[in-house]
């Protein structure tokens, strides 16, 4: 424990100090220069950032944030009065600055203008803790710096500073305590926020934690691209049923625009930041991740009890449902996430022509917007031409839990 670690620094200062004579006036300052190394070094450790601000950031939004100093409570017992932690925003450049030195340097110029930016560091003791709670922070504007080639500003990272000055007791050692929250992306429009929580998500899932401030690599392994989805996807939309063997094949063949490579081919491939979010998909007007966001935000809202249910298949190419539907009885569906809009599910059924051949018609996608005015269960049960969920369920004995007692109300 730090206590521990402070505890046995002070009985070795002491029992240096008793023994000064015999160190001599060469030694005795060298030891006690080391000596203080390490109760710095030790002390600007324990200095942390409890609870991290939000890592897409909207300019003129208030936010809060905390941190936390673990040698607090022992070390400013007998200060006069309480320090005050400052907080302010840093470019990458200058994190990676500060974290070259060791965070011996301070900073000279902040990066953005942060209101109600200092709060004090108390110590509670009930608790015995010692935390600055930043309770009503509003970043009022940013500074962006040049960014590389064609890079946008949902790329560019930063982070807010927290720093203080403390001095130590018994020992009446001043040091400098800064720490760095996590890696942040300002906005200052709403719809730039899809592209702010690509950045973030690639950067979390991605960046080795010991690490030049904020490198991060280009190309990641297809098969830990995977677990961050499924990851993402569990996590937003509060389901425990994750992403399965053929949701994976079916992303990757959009990724990568590849549909003639087997699920064991993409297993050795990698993907790029410039495939997840700059290329603009083959035939749409978006994005991989601005696609997958659209998906996480309709179930989210309005079928999360339905993927819990594995009612619906999702993540499947219209061309595969055609392939699965095409020798079924007339009347089977199943449900897919839209390959051509973002935000919307269709429902794809089996009809049957006068010469008995069969035809996979695809009903016009439902958005977030047109399942909160009507619900998934309630269209599907209004929809006579649907008979049997794919393979062979009835739809009542499917979707019968999720239909709305009264018959005709919106659901």
């Amino acid at each position: 424990r730090c206590e521990s670690l402070v505890e046995v620094y002070f009985q070795l200062q002491q029992q240096v100090m008793a023994a000064s004579t015999e160190l001599g006036p060469e030694l005795l300052p060298r030891l006690l220069e080391r000596l203080n190394e390490v109760l710095s070094s030790l002390v600007k450790s324990s200095f942390l950032v409890e609870k991290q601000p939000p890592q897409v950031l909207k300019t003129q939004t208030k936010f809060q944030a905390s941190v936390r100093f673990l040698l607090g409570p022992q070390l400013l017992k007998a200060a006069p009065k309480p320090y005050v932690v400052r907080a302010d925003m840093v470019t990458e450049k200058q994190a990676r600055e500060l974290e070259l030195s060791n965070y011996s340097n301070t900073l000279s110029e902040s990066t953005g203008e942060i209101l109600h930016n200092t709060v004090a560091l108390e110590t509670n003791p009930t608790s015995g803790t010692c935390c600055a709670n930043f309770k009503n922070v509003l970043l009022k504007k940013i500074k962006r710096c040049e960014r590389k080639g064609s890079e946008s500003v949902t790329e560019e990272k930063c982070a807010v500073l927290f720093s203080t000055n403390v001095t130590l007791t018994p020992s009446n050692t001043s040091i400098h305590l800064q720490v760095l929250s996590l890696p942040i992306v300002v906005i200052v429009h709403g719809n730039q926020d899809n592209n702010a929580k690509a950045t973030v998500l690639w950067d979390n899932a991605f960046s080795d934690i010991e690490r030049v401030p904020f490198v991060v690599a280009e190309r990641v392994p297809w098969e830990k691209m995977c677990d961050t989805l499924n990851l993402k996807f569990m996590a937003e939309v509060q389901t425990t049923k994750g992403l399965l063997k053929e949701h994976y094949f079916f992303l990757a063949q959009k990724i990568f625009n590849d549909h003639s490579a087997s699920p064991e081919d993409f297993q050795n491939r990698h993907v790029s930041w410039a495939q997840f979010n700059k290329e603009i998909l083959p035939g749409r007007g978006f994005t991989f991740w601005q696609w997958f966001d659209g998906v996480l935000d309709l179930t989210k809202r309005c079928l999360k009890s339905y993927w819990s249910d594995r009612l619906i298949m999702g993540f499947i190419s219209k061309q595969y449902v055609c392939k699965l539907l095409s020798m079924e009885p007339e009347g089977t569906f199943l449900l897919r996430f839209s390959d051509s809009e973002i935000g919307g599910v269709t429902i794809a059924y089996v009809i049957r022509g006068k010469d008995g051949s069969s035809q996979v018609e695809n009903i016009q996608p439902f958005s977030a917007k047109d399942l909160s005015i009507r619900s998934l269960g309630d269209r599907i049960r209004d929809l006579g031409q649907l008979r049997n969920l794919y393979p062979n369920t009835p739809k009542d004995q499917a979707f019968g839990s999720h239909y709305n007692s009264e018959w005709g109300g919106l659901g």
